[in-house]
């Protein structure tokens, strides 16, 4: 098999119940970034919290997939290292400046606040080595092989990492950033369920190469 048919043969254009929550998050990140207030967008605002909503689901899901579960305990580090940034390790949870709306202290000026960022550097490179130690990249590479792959998921997910790096590097609206960060996770949370739950996508969507 050529690598034209290998990949013709792996692309699948479904549409599953699991891409709604992604589709609706997509058609609201305009309106809501034109109407709702900037306030929605803060730190620990209604956005934010949606966010790690969704981040735990994730990390639970990933957690109690009874398949590969080395490699779906990878995926729940990965969510951890998402939560641990969208709280920026904690400093905008517990060390906000008095009577100052959605200001939060550097950690420089915070008692041993110089450690935060090589910690998290430590525990991401942890990770690594576990996905290295374990050798998930022939999970991964297994999962490439035997199933297809959901096109419309890889898009989403792609334009949900435009969005939010765009949004987070240029843009000044915090709701449209929060609200792509939404999109963003609900595609991660989608990967999971139909490779992690959903016996159906597994069964008919098996390669066989």
């Amino acid at each position: 098999m050529n690598m034209k048919d290998f990949i013709l043969k792996h692309l699948d254009f479904k549409i599953y119940a699991i891409y709604l929550p992604c589709i609706i998050s997509l058609i609201l990140i305009v309106p809501m970034s034109i109407f709702l207030p900037q306030k929605f967008g803060y730190e620990n605002g209604l956005l934010e919290n949606i966010q790690m909503f969704i981040l735990f689901a994730c990390f639970f899901a990933s957690i109690k997939v009874k398949t590969d579960n080395k490699f779906f305990i990878f995926i729940a580090l990965l969510t951890v290292i998402f939560i641990l940034r969208e709280i920026n390790c904690g400093r905008t949870l517990f060390f906000a400046v008095p009577d100052m709306e959605n200001t939060f202290y550097a950690w420089e000026d915070i008692k041993y606040g110089y450690l935060a960022h090589p910690l998290f550097g430590i525990f991401i490179i942890s990770v690594f080595i576990y996905f290295m130690k374990n050798e998930l990249y022939k999970v991964l590479w297994k999962y490439i092989c035997e199933f297809k792959i959901p096109v419309y998921n890889i898009l989403m997910s792609a334009l949900g990492i435009v969005l939010s790096e765009y949004a987070d590097k240029y843009g000044k609206n915090l709701v449209f950033e929060e609200m792509s960060e939404i999109f963003l996770y609900f595609c991660l949370f989608a990967f999971i369920y139909l490779y992690g739950y959903d016996k159906n996508f597994l069964k008919s969507n098996n390669a066989q190469i």
